[in-house]
C-alpha cells in the first residue's frame, strides 16, 4: 500500500493550492482517505476525511468554508482544494487511508504518505 501526496509549495495569503492523495496497491473503493496536518511545535490535525462512499467532512472550524475534499476513484486519488489560505494553515499535510468510513483520530489510519509542505507567506 502506498501513498503519495503533492501539490504542496509557498502561497500567499489568500492563495489557493490543492493537492493531491494518490493511492497505489489498493482501490479507493473501500477506503476512506483522511488529510491531517502537523504544523511545527503542534500535534498532528485531522483535517478533512473522504469516505469510500464519497461523502466529505471536514473536522477543523477554520478550514470549513475553505477546504474541500473530493476523490475520483478512475485515478484513485483524493483531492484536498484549499482556498483563502492564512499563515495559520503552513503545515506538513499527510494523506492516510483505512477501510471505508473516516475518522479524526491518527491511530485509525494504518497506512501514510510522506507529507507535503504548504506554507503560506507574503
Amino acid at each position: 500500500l502506498q501513498l503519495v501526496e503533492s501539490g504542496g509549495g509557498l502561497v500567499q495569503p489568500g492563495g489557493s493550492l490543492r493537492l493531491s492523495c494518490a493511492a497505489s496497491g489498493f482501490t479507493l473503493d473501500y477506503a476512506a482517505i483522511g488529510w491531517f496536518r502537523q504544523a511545527p511545535g503542534k500535534e498532528r490535525e485531522g483535517v478533512s476525511c473522504s469516505s469510500s462512499s464519497g461523502g466529505g467532512t471536514n473536522y477543523v472550524d477554520s478550514v470549513k468554508g475553505r477546504f474541500t475534499i473530493s476523490r475520483d476513484n478512475a485515478k484513485n486519488t483524493v483531492y484536498l482544494q484549499m482556498n483563502s489560505l492564512t499563515p495559520e494553515d503552513t503545515a506538513v499535510y499527510y494523506c492516510a487511508a483505512r477501510g471505508y468510513y473516516c475518522s479524526a483520530r491518527m491511530n485509525d489510519f494504518g497506512s501514510w504518505g510522506q507529507g507535503t509542505q504548504v506554507t503560506v507567506s507574503s
